[in-house]
């Protein structure tokens, strides 16, 4: 049995609902985690989701932040903070699949610049995270770790490293809080699948990055050993990023052979 999920930065899913619909429907993977929906749980826009045959769980916050998990089959056991930590900002949401898979949704800090009190946040905010999934890997085998990282986790994944060269998204401290959770046995299913290939995830804006190539990846899939091993693919889709009004990040995806577990 085939399992698929993906990972997307909708940035404001009001605004991108149609696009995520659209993907959905040419590309119907069991589960699609979104990251900056932007809008508190009151106000989610369910109905246009449910039509396609998905459930949602999501967590929210007005005008920041916001994670969601978008389902074809129900989960159990959501959690909407990382625990033992009283975090105000809507980053993280987890459940369990009906086949026993840990799936951790995150948007993890930007960080805003290396000398302010955001990136301070940005790297406790990442050790919560490593204690959360120590504590985890002791309940379950099979976790998935997907979202976006703010964190391109080595040059090839820096469309120019001279430009950005000890930068935020690529600084030392970060990559180095990035490597201490993938420490605890994650591994990179898009890298593990495409050594060579950029596969950047997020342009700019401006500047004409997306026509240029300028772009980062920072938007990850981690899997445990047990998943890495059943793991048939994991690419970039770079489609919905030439869009009308798109996000500024695309989707990435991987699938999973469960029949092979």
């Amino acid at each position: 049995m085939s399992y698929s999920i993906a990972t997307w930065n909708v940035n404001s899913l009001r605004a991108r609902l149609d696009h995520v619909c659209d993907w959905l429907s040419t590309h119907p993977v069991e589960l699609l985690a979104i990251q900056e929906t932007k809008t508190p749980d009151e106000t989610f826009p369910e109905e246009p989701i449910k039509a396609l045959g998905y459930h949602i769980y999501y967590c929210g916050q007005k005008a920041y932040n916001g994670v969601a998990l978008i389902s074809r089959t129900p989960l159990t056991s959501i959690i909407h903070a990382l625990p033992q930590w009283n975090d105000l900002e809507k980053r993280f949401i987890a459940a369990c699949t009906k086949d026993n898979i840990l799936v951790v949704n995150v948007y993890v800090p930007n960080g805003r610049s290396l000398d302010s009190d955001k990136f301070n946040y940005k790297l406790t905010w990442l050790n919560q995270l490593k204690h959360y999934l120590e504590v985890a890997q002791r309940d379950f085998e099979r976790i998935i770790v997907l979202g976006d990282f703010n964190i391109a986790p080595a040059d090839i994944d820096v469309y120019d490293t001279q430009i950005w060269s000890d930068c935020l998204l690529v600084s030392p401290p970060e990559r180095e809080a990035l490597q201490a959770i993938q420490s605890l046995g994650f591994q990179d299913v898009f890298r593990a699948h495409s050594p060579n290939t950029p596969g950047f995830s997020w342009w700019d804006y401006r500047a004409g990055s997306f026509r240029r190539n300028h772009g980062l990846r920072i938007d990850l899939i981690l899997a445990t050993p047990a998943l890495m091993n059943i793991c048939t693919d994991s690419q970039v889709d770079m489609t919905p990023r030439a869009w009308p009004k798109p996000s500024d990040h695309t989707p990435v995806w991987a699938e999973f052979d469960l029949d092979r577990a």
